[in-house]
C-alpha cells in the first residue's frame, strides 16, 4: 500500500489524559503526528481532535481501531485530502524596514492573500491562511529576506461527505 495523508476525526468527552493516550498509539507503531488540533465541536459537550498522519490506509485503519477503544471516544473517522475540506494558519514575523525598502514583500503579501497582523518599529506580522503547500510556498519566498518567527497551526478539517455523529449521538442518548 502506498503512503499517503490521511486526517483523522476523533469525537470524544474532554477529560484529563486522552491525547496523551491517543499520541502513545501512534507513538507504538512509529507514526508520526504532522499536525494536531483539539477544539469544541458541533455538539455540546464533545470534543473533536484533528490529526493528521502520512502512512498507509490500512495502518489509519488501524489506528482508527484502536482509538476507538479509548472509553471516553465516541466516534472516530479518516478521510483523504480529496474528502475532505481544510486549512491552515501561519503567522511571519518579518522585521519592518523590509516592508517599506523591499517591493517584493509587498508583491509576496499581495499575491499569497497574507494579511499585515500588526507593524511596529521593529518587526511586521503577517497572518496567512491556506493549505500547507501555500503556506510553504510563502515561507519559501519570504526566507531570503529573513523571518524572525514563524508558528502554523495544526489542520482544521471537515468532511466533504455528512458524518452522521449528531444522530449517532442522538440514538446513544435514547438507549
Amino acid at each position: 500500500m502506498k503512503k499517503q495523508w490521511f486526517t483523522i476525526s476523533v469525537y470524544s468527552e474532554n477529560n484529563v489524559g486522552l491525547l496523551n493516550r491517543i499520541s502513545g498509539i501512534f507513538l507504538k507503531r512509529h507514526i508520526n503526528i504532522e499536525s494536531l488540533n483539539v477544539s469544541k465541536s458541533e455538539i455540546d459537550g464533545v470534543s473533536k481532535f484533528t490529526v493528521v498522519v502520512f502512512t498507509t490506509e490500512d495502518w489509519t485503519r488501524k489506528i482508527v481501531m484502536q482509538i476507538e477503544k479509548q472509553i471516553e471516544v465516541i466516534k472516530a473517522f479518516y478521510h483523504t485530502d480529496e474528502e475532505t475540506i481544510y486549512q491552515e494558519s501561519a503567522l511571519f514575523k518579518i522585521a519592518s524596514n523590509l516592508l517599506f525598502d523591499e517591493r517584493q514583500i509587498q508583491n509576496i503579501i499581495k499575491e499569497s492573500h497574507a494579511q499585515i497582523v500588526t507593524v511596529s518599529r521593529e518587526f511586521f506580522v503577517l497572518a496567512k491562511t491556506g493549505k500547507r503547500e501555500e503556506i510553504d510556498d510563502m515561507y519559501q519566498l519570504l526566507e531570503p529576506f529573513g523571518i524572525m518567527q514563524f508558528v502554523r497551526s495544526g489542520r482544521i478539517a471537515v468532511s466533504k461527505a455528512e458524518m452522521r455523529i449528531s444522530t449517532l449521538l442522538k440514538e446513544f442518548e435514547h438507549k
